[in-house]
């Protein structure tokens, strides 16, 4: 048996797979304390499965702990070393401004605050060491940090990548002697050029690790508890490791969350298309998307998050504010938006009957028939009509609609948001959508599907069986995965394939004997030289220069349309991950007669239509003409006129564009 269990915004969901059938659990997620949910959705999944704790035997966890943490600004209490005269590089960071046409926008204040700041004397350049290390200076630094309250320590010297000596000196003194503060050093966090780049990463890895050992502690004493094998925890590069590695590198698992929905992506697309999809996954607070090709999701090395950069590999998801919570207003200039605040699990949209008043997307798909009066959401949820109806009667008062004109429009501001979020990854960056099938998951997605893809001009959408719980889904499936880097700029007649073959297995020894059965998955990263940006290649351990150069080339050309021949190629980065293989579950279709048929109307193109309603899980073969609603264990699929679905034997609902 394989149980995911992945922690959302405002659901968590659990899967468990026993070689025969997908057993699912939703429930809402304890902000305080996210493990709460987590093993009360582990002990419902397995209550539906007849089954115990001992019989389960891998455990995957999927969290959001430390994305909110970082959002929120409330890790631990972090303090810098960093060489003298560079203190304030978080201060400083880049010249960008979040907002071109903005000049005053603020950034993000340093999670360091300037008191926390400290100052090593010593100095290593490009070509070694300018000023050595004195051997007091660490003890120094500890004295200073004891005294200052520091939960947490980030050490990022200059040039540490080349020359980690100080660094590595520093930190074992650190450790040694503050045995009760988290210490994370930047040669071991992120070995890159680029000295802010660096620090960010460095100082949100401190920031978040004591946060992250905390709650997982927490959750691994509440798994044995209940039986459970020691959970392992997915990495924002869509692969998993054990739980204590996960809690000492805070940074690495930021994404956690939204890999899972893409490993899942990815699970989907290969089983039941040609493995190109775009994941569209919308769940109660936010949607993530990213691009599958040929079953693999893309990944990325860098991205920033609350404003913050993280330069660590992880899975190219993009996330906007639009989700079934998110909450329908009116601007000063009368415009209405939608999002991003949520009204998230507590107290939910106004139609959860939980104290909520304000308007949001859910209440917008009751009042227009996308969802049932009489029927209960996953996780028990029965809906309110009436305190919709309340909620989004006072936003139109103050727009001068009807009730029914602002849950339209509610609805398509929110899908507006998520088109503009999927241009990003597919029009933005030269990739045609339509070449595409558009899988949605999470409890919205599936709603908001068909008028997605006809914006974007693609015909089929694939929605999951479980596509409510496809992130915990994909967390079964997941790689163990091990990810390492190292920048080595070499071009010319330096790079050659002896040079490139050798840095490859220094990096590979590093990471040996970690994971058994692994195999290597080389990206190098590539620029003309003076660029100031890289383009990742992928390649294998020993790879031919001139093919590099050529590939690198070919990518120069579909990013920005133009290729420089007579330009020197360079090779920045080198990026080693040592991946084993996962589960590779095989979904299967309900079996027959558990579909319940019904009607109701729905709203289309500002008209109401009877629509049939298919209630349950449906087997393989079913097939429907638009409109048609089909209410799934965990989400709701709405199939316009104009469109067809089937069902197929991973019980894959397939919908297409009638031609």
């Amino acid at each position: 048996m394989l149980l995911g269990v992945d922690v959302g915004g405002t659901f968590t969901d659990a899967v468990l797979l026993d070689g025969e059938r997908v057993h699912t659990a939703k429930l809402p997620t304890t902000q305080d304390d996210q493990s709460v949910a987590v093993i009360g959705a582990v002990e419902e999944v397995l209550r539906h499965a007849e089954a115990d704790g001992a019989a389960v035997e891998a455990f995957a966890h999927g969290m959001t702990v430390g994305t909110n943490a970082l959002l929120e600004e409330r890790g631990a209490r972090t303090a810098l070393v960093a060489t003298r005269g560079f203190a304030d590089l978080l201060e400083i960071g880049r010249q960008d401004r979040p907002d071109l046409y903005r000049l005053c926008a603020p950034k993000p204040a340093p999670l360091v605050e300037p008191e926390l700041r400290f100052e090593a004397s010593e100095r290593v350049g490009p070509d070694g060491v300018v000023e050595p290390l004195g051997p007091e200076e660490p003890q120094r630094l500890a004295e200073l940090l004891r005294e200052s309250g520091a939960e947490s320590v980030a050490v990022c010297l200059l040039f540490s990548y080349l020359d980690p000596s100080h660094e590595r000196r520093i930190a074992a003194h650190l450790r040694r002697e503050l045995p009760g503060i988290h210490v994370s050093a930047s040669h071991e966090v992120l070995p890159h050029f680029r000295e802010y780049e660096r620090c960010s990463t460095t100082t949100i890895d401190a920031y978040l690790s004591p946060l992250l050992g905390r709650y997982l502690g927490r959750l691994g004493e509440a798994a044995a508890a209940a039986g459970l094998p020691r959970p392992v925890v997915m990495q924002s590069s869509g692969g998993v490791v054990g739980a204590e590695e996960a809690a000492r590198a805070g940074a690495w698992s930021v994404l956690s969350g939204p890999a899972g929905g893409a490993v899942g992506a990815g699970l989907l697309a290969r089983v039941s298309g040609d493995g190109n999809a775009l994941g569209f996954d919308m769940g109660g607070t936010s949607c993530d998307v990213c691009v599958v090709e040929d079953g693999e999701v893309r990944r990325t090395g860098s991205r920033r998050i609350g404003g913050r950069v993280i330069q660590l590999p992880m899975v190219d998801v993009h996330t906007v504010g639009a989700g079934g919570g998110s909450i329908g207003w009116r601007d000063p200039g009368g415009a209405l938006r939608v999002g991003p605040r949520s009204a998230g699990a507590d107290p939910g949209p106004a139609c959860y009957g939980r104290g909520g008043s304000e308007p949001t997307v859910t209440d917008a798909n009751l009042l227009l028939g996308n969802l049932a009066a009489d029927s209960k959401l996953a996780g028990g949820v029965a809906l309110d009509a009436d305190a919709a109806r309340t909620a989004v009667a006072a936003l139109a008062g103050s727009l001068d609609l009807g009730e029914l004109e602002t849950a339209e429009g509610i609805v398509r501001v929110a899908n507006q948001e998520m088109v503009r979020v999927l241009r990003v990854v597919t029009v933005e960056r030269g990739v045609d959508p339509r070449r595409f099938a558009l899988l949605p998951f999470g409890g919205a997605g599936p709603m908001h599907a068909a008028a997605i893809a006809a914006e974007l001009g693609i015909d089929r959408v694939l929605c999951p069986r479980a596509s409510g719980v496809l992130s915990a889904l994909g967390l079964c499936a997941s790689d163990r995965r091990r990810d390492t880097a190292r920048t080595v700029m070499l071009s010319g007649a330096e790079l050659s394939a002896e040079r490139v073959a050798a840095e490859v297995e220094e990096l590979a020894a590093s990471l040996d004997g970690e994971l058994s059965g692994a195999e290597p998955e080389v990206v190098y990263e590539m620029r003309y030289a003076g660029q100031a940006f890289e383009l990742p290649v992928p390649g294998g351990a020993r790879p031919d220069p001139a093919d590099l150069a050529e590939r690198f080339e070919q990518a120069h050309r579909e990013r920005y349309g133009h290729r420089d021949p007579d330009g020197e190629v360079v090779l920045v980065h080198i990026r080693l991950a040592m991946v084993a293989p996962g589960p590779q579950p095989q979904p299967a279709a309900a079996p027959e007669g558990g579909l319940e048929r019904s009607v109701r109307s729905a709203r289309f193109d500002g008209e109401w239509v009877e629509t049939p309603v298919l209630r349950g899980e449906p087997p393989a073969g079913v097939g429907a003409e638009g409109p048609v609603i089909f209410e799934l264990p965990e989400a709701t699929l709405v199939v316009p006129p104009g469109w067809s679905a089937t069902v197929d034997d991973a019980g894959t609902i397939c919908a297409e564009v009638d031609r």
